[in-house]
């Protein structure tokens, strides 16, 4: 446990996180994937790439710093933190891993006259307080799945049983378990974690789920990145009867129940979740605004189907807004998100239910907007797809 003394000096590192945390992650990362090669599938290289992961992991050690008195005030970061790592599975012998580097990456980077061994030694003790928290959580996770009905623990075969291309960049794959068991029953809004070995490499990734559950099988819509090794090899590699290995479902950003209005507001892949959610919602009753922004018609998925849904139930609003259309488009507007948009497509009171995904711009732009526009904050909700950061505009 923290001693008062080990806790003001935590508090004291907070201004060295705030202007050096990301030199520190950058380092702490350099040195853990080199020196242990077991953990590199749990981090997306990608993410490593970009300098996402060191951000976030950057401005985690900085909340739990600033809020080391009181941990309850970090709010949903740890759920956030636990569901990324069920989803991965991440075990408790990956700790002592972690904790290790990072505090080699403390001493290296602040150097031993800032980072004295009463410093490295409060940080040891709050790392371990952390640890045994975040185990706590996930284990209490884990022994959940493997519990609940169609659940299990680690990992399971699933047979791809359908591949169906949805737009230009996105590719569905419905999986359904080998062993024709029952599957847990995912909240939607949920993902799913994989795990594939690529050229002998082992790769894991998170996969929203894009339809609701049924108890049988689950579908996830993949987007084709650029430079992503695990979607490449999905598009081109993966086929209708093909085997991959998934963790069960994990996350929190799910729909929560309510009679209030619901905005389901999309941008590109961020559209996958929030078909679940429609789909789940669509019987209640409740109006539902949908509105969705992508570049143009061919990387807009999903078009027909949710107009079908609009179609088939009249209190479903449905709008999409293209950024460059192409010819033949005819999308509700043309541009980027606004609050002039959003005012004149979600309904007049404002006391609605509004989840958002997308890029992080977007998401700032919108968090933004339904702030000025009077939507209370504690009814907009979003995800990341990947690591867990601030959502500033």
């Amino acid at each position: 446990m923290l001693s008062s003394q080990q806790r003001a000096i935590i508090k004291a590192t907070v201004p060295l996180l705030e202007t050096g945390g990301e030199a520190l992650t950058r380092h702490f990362y350099a040195m853990m994937l080199e020196e242990y090669p077991e953990v590199r599938p749990l981090f997306n290289q990608a993410h490593q790439a970009s300098g996402a992961q060191q951000r976030a992991l950057a401005n985690a050690v900085l909340m739990y710093a600033r809020h080391i008195d009181r941990l309850e005030a970090l709010g949903p970061l740890v759920s956030q933190i636990v569901n990324k790592h069920v989803a991965l599975q991440i075990l408790p012998e990956h700790y002592p891993i972690v904790g290790s580097c990072l505090l080699r990456a403390i001493r290296e980077v602040l150097g031993a006259e800032i980072a004295t061994d009463e410093v490295i030694q409060a940080w040891g003790v709050a790392y371990g307080q952390l640890a045994d928290i975040l185990i706590g959580a996930e284990e209490s996770t884990y022994k959940e799945h493997e519990q609940a009905p169609g659940g299990w623990r680690g990992s399971r075969d699933f047979r791809v049983v359908a591949k169906t291309p949805e737009s230009e960049e996105i590719t569905s794959f419905v999986l359904a378990p080998v062993d024709g068991d029952a599957v847990l029953l995912q909240q939607p809004g949920q993902y799913i974690g994989l795990r594939m070995v690529i050229d002998g490499q082992e790769q894991r990734r998170n996969y929203s789920l894009s339809a609701q559950g049924n108890g049988r099988q689950y579908r996830i819509s993949v987007k084709r990145e650029a430079e992503g090794k695990v979607s490449n090899y999905l598009h081109d590699h993966i086929q209708v009867g093909d085997t991959l290995e998934l963790f069960p479902p994990a996350g929190d950003f799910v729909l929560r129940p309510s009679s209030k209005p619901l905005a389901l507001i999309t941008a590109g892949v961020g559209i996958t979740p929030a078909l679940a959610m429609l789909e789940a919602a669509r019987d209640s009753g409740r109006p539902i605004h949908f509105i969705h922004y992508a570049r143009h018609g061919g990387v807009h998925a999903f078009k027909q189907w949710i107009e079908a849904q609009s179609h088939d139930y009249p209190q479903i609003s449905y709008r999409f807004c293209y950024s460059a259309p192409r010819d033949g488009d005819q999308p509700h507007a043309q541009g980027v998100v606004s609050r002039e948009q959003l005012a004149e497509w979600l309904p007049e009171n404002r006391d609605l239910d509004a989840y958002f995904l997308g890029p992080k711009p977007f998401m700032a732009q919108v968090k933004r907007h339904l702030q000025e526009l009077g939507v209370p904050g504690e009814q907009c909700r979003y995800e990341f797809f990947g690591p867990a950061s601030q959502l500033d505009a």
